[in-house]
């Protein structure tokens, strides 16, 4: 009798991707593995809401870049397509965008955590943003009313910083000089 060889399915593409009915979902790859996530709940996307006004006034006010909201892609490769909740490009790195979605990293990466995204969010994102070039890394987390910053220093993120509701902190960035961004804000029903 011959021994069966377990054969891997093969890595999707952008292109596999683009074929997905629109079903209301974030569809994702990372290394051509496909993710599914639900569509985000009301805390989240009142969040979203409230850091997208504040980084597009911002932004717009001082012609830094441009501020971008899930669903828009970010392709780091064929296998390597995401939909994060929020993204910044500086007008410096404006040559990623084209009329279609993010081609290359944008300067900062924002993610909502959830209960079914926080795993793949804290580890194979935040490996992938590293990898691919992201200044800076922002894990907001609603339940803790916590924003967890990893910025770049050379060639991987740095040690997080963990800022707190409860501390009145502010999120800052040098990414958008002048930006104070108070996480009541954020974090405001």
């Amino acid at each position: 009798m011959g021994r069966t060889v377990a054969q891997s399915a093969p890595k999707l593409t952008y292109d596999d991707l683009a074929l997905f009915p629109e079903d209301g979902r974030r569809h994702e790859l990372i290394d051509g593995v496909h993710f599914v996530t639900p569509a985000p709940n009301t805390r989240h996307q009142r969040i979203v809401i409230h850091l997208a006004v504040a980084l597009e006034t911002f932004a717009r006010a001082h012609g830094l870049g441009k501020v971008f909201v899930a669903p828009y892609d970010v392709v780091f490769s064929r296998h390597d397509v995401v939909e994060p909740d929020l993204i910044f490009v500086s007008a410096a790195r404006a040559a990623v965008l084209t009329a279609a979605h993010a081609a290359g990293a944008p300067d900062l990466v924002i993610e909502i955590l959830s209960p079914s995204t926080r795993r793949r969010d804290e580890m194979l994102k935040r490996d992938l943003y590293e990898a691919r070039g992201v200044v800076e890394y922002w894990l907001i987390d609603p339940e803790a009313e916590t924003v967890k910053v990893l910025r770049r220093e050379e060639e991987r993120f740095g040690r997080a910083r963990l800022l707190s509701l409860r501390d009145g902190d502010l999120l800052e960035t040098a990414l958008l000089p002048g930006l104070e961004l108070p996480l009541a804000t954020v974090f405001e029903d």
